[in-house]
């Protein structure tokens, strides 16, 4: 996907970018490819594939919710700032907080945010369950991108979401995860209100995203530490 087809593409989806944020996407892919030269943040390599996969990808958002709408979004297993630096990028109203467990990816991210000239940023280098003592119930929206199995993302992630906020699961093509997850959706005080399943333009990969309400508070058990997460998933 090139630069004018990536406007094109996010037009559809209703975001019409300004001269500002086409210059910062391009700083960014530029910045990432050279970073990603010397330290592993990506698989990808090629501007073309970075604006399809790792920024037109992470607009889908879009599809599930109205960041204009709220006010801080958390971005959990950030990586390289996929969807959370882009969705900051795009939606400059919103505080956003990148979480990683990889400090190398927390760097490159610290970096690009001063070249950038972005504010209203914050870094944790850390894992979720860790960040979740001190920020519980904190954020109007939380959002992870292809991270983990669904119950287990759901037990790191929903904890934190505000009541009436939204965990927005980014998810790949098995929406069976997605179904199986509901039991510890249920439980952990959120609602599964859609699932927007769609292809990604020009290679065509399917895509679902989870949009989950945070109806009611996150009994205080959980989330569970990651080992008995993984070990004993809600079911």
């Amino acid at each position: 996907m090139n630069k004018e087809e990536f406007i094109n593409k996010v037009g559809d989806l209703g975001i019409n970018l300004t001269d500002t944020q086409l210059n910062q996407l391009n700083e960014y892919c530029r910045y990432l490819l050279e970073y990603n030269t010397h330290t592993n943040l990506t698989a990808i390599k090629e501007e073309k594939q970075v604006y399809l996969k790792h920024f037109y990808d992470s607009l889908t958002f879009i599809k599930a919710i109205d960041p204009t709408k709220y006010e801080t979004l958390l971005d959990i297993g950030t990586g390289a700032g996929f969807p959370g630096m882009v969705l900051k990028i795009v939606f400059p109203n919103l505080e956003v907080t990148l979480l990683d467990s990889n400090n190398k990816k927390i760097n490159f991210l610290k970096e690009l945010t001063m070249k950038l000239g972005l504010t209203k940023v914050n870094f944790f280098h850390g894992r979720a369950e860790d960040f979740c003592k001190k920020n519980r119930e904190k954020f109007d929206l939380v959002t992870a991108r292809a991270v983990s199995n669904m119950t287990v993302l759901t037990e790191l992630c929903l904890p934190l979401v505000r009541v009436d906020g939204y965990f927005i699961a980014m998810k790949g093509s098995n929406i069976d995860e997605i179904i199986e997850s509901k039991v510890a959706i249920t439980k952990l005080g959120g609602n599964l209100e859609n699932i927007i399943d769609f292809t990604l333009p020009q290679e065509e990969s399917r895509r679902n995203i989870a949009k989950i309400k945070k109806e009611k508070l996150t009994p205080k058990e959980y989330p569970r530490r990651y080992e008995k997460i993984v070990k004993s998933p809600l079911k």
